[in-house]
C-alpha cells in the first residue's frame, strides 16, 4: 500500500500504470471506513489491477457547517483498515487545497433535472459539490472503472449522468448496499449515533421490507401515508421524507407502470443525526 498526499505524486505512478495497460479501479471516500466502504474496495481488486482509495473529506458537498464539523475524521484507523486487505491498493488523502487549488467552490452542474429530486430538495448545492469533487478525482486518478454503493442511489445516478455529459472515459459500478446485522444501512454517520440510536434506527430498513411487500397491491400514495403515519408515533426517528421514485428519472411516481424500476427513498433523523436508504421495489 502506497499513500499520497499531493496529486502529481500519485498522477506519476497512474502514468507509469497505465503505460504497463494497468486496470485502475477507484473508490472515492469521505474516510471513516466501514466495511460497506471495505467491500467496495474487495469487488475493484476483483476486477482491476490496482486499486486508488481517497479519502477527502469534501466541503462543497455540505450544505450546514455543523455537518462538516461534526464528521468522523480517522485517518489513521482507516489507513491500517485498509492496509490489513493487503491488496494493490494507493491511497490518496490530498487537503482541501490541493484539490481545490486554494479557491474552495463548487462548479454548478446540470444533470437533467436528477439533483433537484429527493436529497436536492433538503440539500441545497450538495451535489454541485459533489459533481465538482468527484470529477476532479476522475481527472487526476484516470480509473478505467469507479466504485459506489446504491445506499447512495441518487448520488450514483449523479455521477453516471457526470460522465456521460462531461465524456469522462470511466466505467461506474454500482455496489450493493452493506447492512450491520439488524438492518440499518452501513455508514460513517452511523458513528455518531448513541446506542439506542442505532439499534432503533433498523425501523427504516424494516420500514423499507414492508413498503416494498405493499407495493404489490397500493398505490405510491397510499404506501407515502403509511409511512408517515408509521414514524409519527416513533420516538426515536423523525421522517424528512418518503419517496418511491422511478430508479432511471428519480422523478416521484404517480401511476405505477409495468416494466418500469422504482426504488423507495428514504431520509429521517435520528437526533441530530440524518440517515439515509433505499431499496428496490417489486413491480
Amino acid at each position: 500500500m502506497q499513500i499520497f498526499k499531493e496529486k502529481g505524486a500519485l498522477q506519476s505512478v497512474i502514468t507509469a500504470l497505465k503505460e504497463d495497460k494497468s486496470v485502475i479501479g477507484f473508490v472515492p471516500t469521505m474516510g471513516a471506513l466501514h466495511e460497506g466502504h471495505l467491500s467496495l474496495v474487495k469487488q475493484a481488486a476483483n476486477s482491476c489491477d490496482v486499486v486508488v482509495v481517497s479519502i477527502f473529506i469534501n466541503p462543497t458537498q455540505f450544505d450546514k457547517d455543523s455537518d462538516l464539523k461534526n464528521y468522523p475524521r480517522t485517518l489513521e484507523s482507516d489507513l491500517n483498515l485498509l492496509k490489513e486487505l493487503n491488496l494493490n491498493i494507493l491511497v490518496f488523502t490530498p487537503n482541501a487545497e490541493e484539490l481545490y487549488d486554494g479557491k474552495i467552490t463548487a462548479e454548478h452542474f446540470d444533470f437533467d433535472g436528477i439533483e433537484y429530486e429527493m436529497e436536492g430538495k433538503y440539500r441545497t448545492g450538495h451535489f454541485d459539490g459533489v459533481g465538482t469533487i468527484v470529477k476532479k478525482l476522475f481527472e487526476i486518478v484516470q480509473p478505467n472503472f469507479a466504485f459506489f454503493g446504491e445506499k447512495d442511489f441518487q448520488q450514483l445516478q449523479i455521477i453516471r449522468k457526470l460522465t456521460q455529459k462531461h465524456k469522462l472515459p470511466v466505467e461506474v459500478v454500482g455496489c450493493e448496499i452493506q447492512r450491520e446485522s439488524n438492518g440499518l444501512a452501513r455508514s460513517s454517520r452511523n458513528e455518531r449515533l448513541k446506542a439506542e440510536e442505532r439499534e432503533n434506527a433498523s425501523f427504516i430498513y424494516q420500514i423499507l421490507k414492508k413498503a416494498n411487500m405493499k407495493f404489490g397491491t397500493e398505490s405510491a400514495k397510499e404506501i407515502s401515508e403509511w409511512v408517515k403515519k408509521e414514524f409519527q408515533t416513533h420516538p426515536f426517528l423523525k421522517l424528512e421524507y418518503f419517496e418511491i421514485a422511478n430508479s432511471h428519472t428519480l422523478k416521484t411516481v404517480i401511476d405505477k407502470e409495468s416494466g418500469t424500476p422504482y426504488r423507495a427513498f428514504i431520509a429521517a433523523y435520528a437526533g441530530d443525526v440524518r440517515l439515509i436508504d433505499n431499496m428496490a421495489l417489486n413491480n
